[in-house]
């Protein structure tokens, strides 16, 4: 330990500085995913320039997902071992490569490959900067961490609009560029301001915060658990986020108004998300990502039951106020039961699978209506996955509660 990680100050937890902290971590955030929505805006574009089909086209965004899940886990081991600021800065400049690489790409292939470079520096603000906020909180570290991850949607409100505008007037490549050099221009020295090391590396005794134990099981099993609860739930997750704009067109609304309840999703989430985490710090991460898995299968159920345009625009205000709050549980739920000297790259893991399950979420719902010609099969197949959270998440809980009463062996 350097000499002045040993002489960081401690009581700066749940201080003013906190706040500004986490403030900086949600405009880095917010900057730093634009790397999960920029292709998304520039599919069209570049389909049309090299003219594959619509599956090659779509390879650059699968890439940057892998990029971005497995990234996680490299930049929170990091992050557990240097602090906030390598990994922030290194997958800044990461990002800022693999934009300048997408620019001047000779052909798909080659956008695929600068995409998991860019998938890896985006996702050096997003786990590791949720995980670093929870070392400066403990009695409201569920909203830090709920506040903390929003950057990743309020990045899915912004940039979209103005990528469209510079690929309109100057095309994808120059906004690819222009993107990358604006991040490592506005990123780096943000990342500066938070040189400040985390608490959790000045441990001593009476103030660090000691988690309650794995639950009576191995680590790994704990992580194994949350790693198969974190794909079912997002597996249901997926199915209205990925194919809503579809199945508004399939039902003849029209994909506009698809759009119109992504967005009425994403933004309510954002309000879902501080909510949970406000619930989480009264009565547990556990309790509070129960809470959001039946309510999300709930809001399911109900797309079952109701097609017609108003209530679609309802049902899908109803999913997003219910499901933007599970994501950041895990964070919560790593920090509340794994040591905080491993929070980086167990927070990395369990964000890992939940994108795995964002990603065959999407592609079993487009397998399913490939199938059977309808979306009904989806959202039951989506309700079923989350009954599977549901039961782990669940039994985890119930297990916490008897351990907290003397029933199960620690």
């Amino acid at each position: 330990m350097t000499g002045n990680a040993s002489h960081a100050d401690s009581g700066a937890v749940d201080s003013t500085y906190a706040w500004i902290r986490l403030a900086v971590a949600l405009v880095l955030g917010t900057i730093g995913s634009v790397g999960m929505w920029s292709f998304v805006v520039a599919l069209p574009a570049v389909q049309a320039e090299f003219g594959v089909l619509r599956n090659e086209a779509s390879l650059p965004y699968t890439l940057a997902m892998v990029g971005f899940a497995f990234g996680g886990v490299l930049m929170g081991k990091l992050a557990d071992r240097h602090g906030i600021v390598f990994p922030a800065i290194g997958g800044t400049l990461l990002l800022g490569f693999g934009y300048l690489l997408a620019g001047y790409a000779p052909n798909i292939w080659a956008v695929g490959g600068a995409h998991i470079v860019i998938g890896v520096g985006a996702s050096g603000t997003f786990g590791p900067i949720i995980s670093d906020m929870s070392h400066w909180f403990r009695r409201r570290r569920g909203v830090a961490i709920a506040i903390a991850s929003c950057g990743n949607y309020l990045s899915g409100a912004v940039w979209p609009p103005i990528i469209q505008h510079f690929i309109t007037g100057s095309g994808w490549r120059a906004t690819h560029i222009m993107v990358g050099l604006f991040c490592v221009v506005s990123m780096v020295p943000l990342a500066l301001l938070m040189r400040r090391r985390s608490p959790v590396e000045t441990v001593t005794p009476g103030v660090a915060v000691v988690p309650r134990g794995t639950l009576g099981l191995r680590p790994n099993a704990l992580q194994a658990l949350l790693a198969v609860a974190g794909i079912g739930c997002c597996v249901a997750m997926a199915m209205p986020q990925v194919h809503i704009v579809a199945y508004c067109g399939d039902l003849g609304y029209g994909v506009a108004r698809g759009a119109e309840m992504l967005s009425l999703m994403l933004t309510l989430g954002l309000v879902s998300r501080v909510l949970a985490g406000t619930i989480a710090d009264r009565i547990g991460g556990l309790a509070a990502l129960l809470i959001g898995s039946v309510l999300q299968a709930f809001a399911l159920l109900l797309y079952l039951g109701f097609n017609g345009l108003t209530s679609l625009y309802v049902v899908s205000a109803l999913f997003g106020l219910f499901q933007g709050g599970i994501i950041p549980m895990y964070a919560v739920i790593v920090r509340e039961y794994f040591s905080p000297q491993d929070a980086g790259v167990r927070t990395g893991i369990a964000l890992m699978f939940a994108l795995f399950g964002m990603a065959i979420g999407g592609w079993m719902s487009g397998a399913i209506f490939d199938y059977t010609g309808s979306y009904r099969a989806a959202f039951a197949n989506g309700v079923l996955w989350n009954l599977l959270n549901i039961a782990i998440i669940g039994w985890l809980l119930i297990r916490s509660r008897r351990l907290a009463g003397g029933l199960v062996p620690a």
